[in-house]
Formats: structure tokens, C-alpha cells, sequence
């Protein structure tokens, strides 16, 4: 297809094709979850928007990450390698999927325990299930599949329907604080339709199935996400970390609902531009066209830092704009978390896309143990000091993802020698 001087059939189409529809897919998730912030935050309150529900989110996000163990990364290159192979294809799906549902069953256990030996889980045990439970169906979403054979496409527009589903449910049926179960069971709803619609699809129309797979190849997998697993487990370490030990900590749900409501915002900001890097992934492992790269940072960097800086002088109005009257304090944390926002484009684009098509992939994940190793450190010297609070928590993770940035532009720029692509015969272009 071509649509004025756009070829969508070449390589750099099917790129900005893919990127176009993970944007939609990312839109169906977080800025239609964004669009029911402010009811849900009004609804609720601090307390209970950042003490239970937010706070439930922070604390599932370790189990999803032990669910989802870095197959979007190992399977996602695995299938862009294999796509021809539709025999390997239906063993790398039955094995992934396998691999999950055994580690949810494990996660699911640990939960339970932790819920009875942490009062403060105990009291919102019932929300932290749900959540954990529309978190396990939303993990064997096949995304992986569809990335590595470059068709979003096919699940994108109906997995946005299923989503809004779950915003206009929202304002239908939330009415008070009690009613905070309610959003991550309407979530389960969303999150069941969508992947049944998504297992169809693969069936019906990619003639990918279940296959009878060997213990062997199942721990194959594992054995091969496992690098990335643990790369992710350190990002979480200055991320979801600092939610939970506010909560814990802050003895205040209104303070963790501050704090959460900055770190939402920021979320979302990183989740959009994430498709960009994702989609990226399985191109520059094909393609390794690093002045696209350049290209794409140089274009849009600019106007992300431009929108940062008229964000962090209006910070304070426009939380209490989106949020409510009760959120004034947001401010001062979108502020300090503001710089996540300017560094996260390159550090994403420079990662895994980058440093895979480089042959350092393992540098992308040496950069996240290092930075979660000094985000550690900081919320170590914080407690020993007394200066745990929501300011210094996210002051620490902008400095963290600014460590991140900075090691992996060493490394590409240690390394630069070998974004020279090389034709078939081996001679430098």
C-alpha cells in the first residue's frame, strides 16, 4: 500500500506502520487508563486512589515482571528470526505461553503468603488479586508474536475497542471509595475479551497453534528470556520499588497518592514513546539502520524537551486541574520526576534497538543493573539519613534513568565503529 510518497511495503513503511499501530495499542492501555484519572481520583480520594488501588498497581508490577520474565524482548527477536518457520513459530508460542501460566502459578502463591505476613497488603488483599489476576491475562497477550512478524495491525483496533470498554464501564459504575474493586475487575473483563479475540486470530488467520513442546524447550526459553528478565527486574528497582516502600513507610495513603499520581503522568509519558523504540527492536535487528536512529532522535528530542519545560512551570495548576482540588503537592513530584521525561527517548532508542544491532545487547541490560545498583545505593543513604519522602524518591529515579542514558551513549560511542553496515560479502558500506 502507498499513500502519497509513503511505501508502506518497504522497510522503513513497514516500520512506521508498526509504529503507527503500537501507538494505537499503547493508547487502548494507558491514555484511556489517563482519560478516567481525574473520576477515578476524585471519586476515590488520596487515600484510597494512591493508598489502595495505585499503590496495588506498583506492588503487582513485580509479579507481571516474573510472568512476563523478558519474552517481549528474547521471543519478539526470536519470531522476527524464525517467521518463516511456522513449525518453530507454534514452538516458541506453546512454549512462552506455557512458560507463563507456570510462572503465575508460582507468583499467585507467593502473593497470598506476603498478603497474610504485610499488614499493609492484608488490608487490600482483595484489590491486590484482582489486579494480579487482569495483570496474568494481560501478560499472555501474544504481543511478542505480533511485533517479531511485524503485523500489529491485526490486534490493534480490536484490542482498542475492548479497552474503552473498560473507560466507559468505569464512569458507569464507580461511584465511592468502595467501589475501588471494581477497576481491576472491569479490567479482567477487558483483558479476557481481548486475549481470546488474540488467541482466534493467531489460529484462524496466522495458522499458529498450540504444539506439543518438550520440557527441554520450555526451559529453553526461559533460559534465553532470562537475561532480559533480570535487566527488567533492576528497572523495577528504582521504579515500582519506590511506590511500594512510600506505601509501606509514608504510614499516609495520601502521600503515596501524590506521589503516584506524578509517577502516573510520567508513565504515561514514557509509554509514549516506547512504541517507538519497540518497534524499532525488530527492525534494527534486521535492518541496522543507525542514521534512522539519528534521524528520529534529532526530529523529536527538541520538541520533548521544549514540552518538559512549559510542564515543569505549570506543574502545580495542572495536577490540580487533571487530578482534583486535594492534589497541589503533585506538582513538586512532576517537577523532580520531569527529567525522566526528557532522557527517556534516547535512553530507550539507544538500548535495545541500538545496542542489539551492535552486537552489545548485553550492555542495554548492564546499564539498567548499573543504575538500579546506584538507585539502591541512594534509597539506602535516604533511610539512613531520614530522607525517605515523596520529593527525594523522585529526585532518585530521575537520576537513575540519567545514568542509564549516559552509559549507554558510552558504550555507542566506545563502539561506534561497528554501526558501519556491512554488505553481504563483508566489505563496510
Amino acid at each position: 500500500m502507498k499513500i502519497g510518497k509513503i511505501d508502506f511495503n518497504n522497510k522503513r513503511g513497514v516500520l512506521l506502520k508498526n509504529t503507527i499501530m503500537l501507538y494505537i495499542l499503547q493508547f487502548s492501555t494507558y491514555i484511556l487508563a489517563l482519560a478516567v484519572a481525574p473520576y477515578q481520583s476524585r471519586v476515590l480520594g488520596p487515600e484510597v486512589y494512591g493508598g489502595v488501588l495505585n499503590a496495588s498497581v506498583a506492588i503487582i508490577v513485580y509479579f507481571q515482571l516474573i510472568i512476563d520474565f523478558g519474552f517481549l524482548l528474547s521471543a519478539t527477536e526470536e519470531v522476527s528470526r524464525e517467521r518463516a518457520n511456522k513449525g518453530r513459530l507454534r514452538e516458541i508460542f506453546s512454549a512462552v505461553t506455557l512458560c507463563k501460566i507456570g510462572l503465575a502459578l508460582v507468583s499467585f502463591v507467593g502473593l497470598v503468603v506476603l498478603c497474610q505476613l504485610i499488614p499493609e497488603w492484608k488490608q487490600k488483599e482483595t484489590v491486590l488479586i484482582l489486579t494480579f489476576i487482569a495483570t496474568f491475562l494481560n501478560s499472555l497477550m501474544p504481543d511478542y508474536l505480533y511485533r517479531g512478524l511485524e503485523k500489529m495491525t491485526a490486534i490493534t483496533i480490536r484490542t482498542v475497542l475492548i479497552k474503552t470498554f473498560f473507560a466507559v464501564a468505569v464512569f458507569l459504575f464507580l461511584r465511592g471509595p468502595e467501589d475501588v474493586w471494581m477497576i481491576p475487575a472491569l479490567n479482567i473483563v477487558g483483558n479476557g475479551v481481548a486475549l481470546v479475540c488474540a488467541y482466534l486470530h493467531i489460529v484462524k488467520k496466522l495458522d499458529i497453534q498450540f504444539a506439543k513442546v518438550r520440557v527441554g524447550t520450555v526451559f529453553g526459553e526461559l533460559k534465553q528470556s532470562s537475561v532480559f528478565f533480570f535487566s527488567r527486574i533492576a528497572t523495577t528497582a528504582y521504579t515500582a520499588l519506590n511506590t511500594v516502600l512510600l506505601d509501606i513507610m509514608s504510614g499516609s495513603g495520601a502521600v503515596t497518592g501524590y506521589y503516584t499520581s506524578a509517577d502516573r503522568l510520567i508513565t504515561v509519558g514514557k509509554n509514549g514513546v516506547s512504541p517507538i523504540a519497540d518497534s524499532f527492536y525488530p527492525y534494527m535487528a534486521k535492518n541496522k539502520d543507525f542514521k534512522l536512529v539519528k534521524k528520529v532522535l534529532l526530529i523529536l528530542e527538541p520538541i520533548i524537551f521544549v514540552f518538559c519545560a512549559v510542564v515543569f512551570v505549570f506543574a502545580e495548576p495542572f495536577c490540580v486541574w487533571f487530578f482534583g482540588a486535594e492534589y497541589g503537592p503533585t506538582g513538586d513530584v512532576l517537577r523532580a520526576m520531569l527529567p525522566v521525561g526528557v532522557v527517556i527517548l534516547p535512553s530507550y532508542i539507544l538500548g535495545f534497538p541500538t545496542l542489539t544491532a551492535m552486537n552489545l545487547t548485553k550492555h542495554a541490560n548492564y546499564s539498567t543493573v548499573v543504575g538500579s545498583c546506584c538507585q539502591l545505593i541512594m534509597l539506602g543513604v535516604l533511610f539512613l539519613t531520614n530522607h525517605i519522602n515523596m520529593i527525594t524518591l523522585a529526585l532518585s529515579v530521575s537520576i537513575t534513568e540519567t545514568l542509564i542514558l549516559l552509559y549507554r551513549i558510552i558504550i555507542v560511542v566506545k563502539y561506534r565503529h561497528r554501526m558501519r553496515k556491512e554488505t553481504d560479502d563483508g566489505i563496510a558500506e
